[in-house]
């Protein structure tokens, strides 16, 4: 195969499947920094063996016994010079013993959320963790996705990395007795993957196919091993508005709002199988939040036209689901609806309250709100200021070129 050809082949196998190759690295090594130098090692031999032999006919598990086999080699060289340290020698012995002949490594990924997850981390730094090490997001992406800054979020990875390796935390789906208490922080990682190529954060493209689908994956991995009410709600949740993709841009990468989408593009099979889980769940009287927001973008998904979604009812889901969690966010959507019940002053009211508590003051979507009620009300200026400030606060090229558009149409 031609050279670039063969580099081409490797970073495809890169963008596909560098996430599940560092977790089996990462279990196999037992360290996150052995298992990210292992892995770019094996992806830079890579590039001249695969030339030379040919591509295998299992490139992830060739890259997961040359990264191991790197790793081998470096720890040996420090070996020579570290003699006297018998836990780098015993490492060392163990990892020359072991045997791994590219067994299933389907769900270790899912292992590596439950260490990421592991209840001896600080609380906030699990999920960035998580979002960091399994799914490759840059620490601005996770950064954005908390409302916080880059510096403070790299450190909490770094800590928690410190963390599981002084702490050897091990590396394994825990037990059925231990899997609740653990689960409500794998269920919110697997959202904010989720949420993150539904929406990206920043750049080009409006949404990011590889994280939605890997966080759908993941649920139903979840599900087989836990199939519980909010599992269920979560998966539900992911499928209906994945449902919508097609829908959510135009041929050119323009935004298309709910309301203006052509719902023959929507996935009628997903919209069938997300619902089916919301009844499901719903049935069990066990639900939470993630059961009430799926039932929410059920309602939607079921409106044959958007003229016939039933805001009464999202309103009063939007009520139960601000008790079971109280949020801003679900405030600033719950506005949404009820302004659509009850008009955009009423809308325009509640984003007010939320902006003065000094809550959402970063966040994009809290501006584009105010700014689209005041707009619809007529107050030109404070639609115009409004809709400047989200445009300072979005790096994302979709969402800036709708605003732009929505000021230049102000004018």
């Amino acid at each position: 195969m031609p050279g670039e050809a063969v580099k081409a082949r490797v970073e495809q196998v890169y963008r596909q499947d560098s996430r599940r190759i560092l977790a089996t690295l990462i279990r196999l090594l037992g360290d996150f920094d052995l298992a990210e130098e292992a892995l770019h090692e094996a992806f830079f031999i890579a590039v001249e063996r695969w030339e030379r032999d040919g591509v295998p006919d299992n490139p992830r598990a060739w890259l997961v016994s040359a990264g191991r086999f790197k790793a081998i080699d470096s720890l040996r060289r420090r070996a020579r010079f570290a003699a006297s340290q018998p836990m780098l020698v015993a490492q060392l012995e163990e990892l020359e013993q072991a045997d791994w002949s590219g067994e299933d490594v389907e769900d270790d990924r899912l292992r590596l959320i439950f260490t990421c997850c592991h209840p001896a981390l600080a609380a906030d730094a699990q999920v960035p963790l998580t979002l960091r090490e399994v799914c490759d997001l840059t620490t601005e992406e996770i950064a954005r996705a908390f409302l916080a800054a880059p510096a403070a979020i790299a450190q909490r990875i770094v800590r928690a990395k410190a963390k599981i390796r002084d702490a050897k935390i091990p590396y394994q789906v825990p037990s059925r007795t231990e899997l609740p208490e653990r689960l409500d922080s794998v269920l919110r990682v697997i959202y904010l993957v989720f949420n993150e190529g539904y929406s990206a954060s920043m750049g080009a493209e409006l949404t990011r196919e590889d994280l939605t689908r890997e966080a759908i994956r993941l649920a139903r991995l979840l599900m087989e091993l836990l199939p519980e009410a909010e599992v269920m709600g979560l998966l539900a949740l992911m499928l209906l508005h994945e449902s919508r993709r097609r829908a959510r841009s135009s041929v050119t990468g323009e935004l298309i709002l709910l309301d203006e989408q052509d719902r023959s593009l929507w996935d009628q099979g997903m919209i069938a199988e997300g619902c089916a889980m919301v009844e499901a769940a719903l049935n069990t009287r066990r639900f939470g939040p993630y059961c009430l927001q799926a039932a929410i973008a059920a309602v939607h998904a079921e409106a044959p036209t958007a003229q016939e979604t039933d805001w009464p009812q999202i309103v009063g889901l939007y009520d139960v689901l601000l008790r079971a969690m109280p949020s801003p966010v679900i405030e600033l959507n719950r506005a949404a609806a009820l302004a659509k019940r009850d008009g955009p002053q009423a809308g325009l009211s509640l984003v007010e309250g939320i902006l003065a508590r000094g809550e959402l003051l970063d966040y994009h979507l809290a501006h584009s709100a105010r700014a689209e009620f005041c707009r619809q009300l007529g107050r030109v200026e404070e639609a115009r200021a409004a809709y400047g400030r989200a445009l300072e606060l979005t790096q994302q090229l979709p969402e800036r070129r709708f605003i732009e558009a929505r000021l230049a149409g102000l004018d």
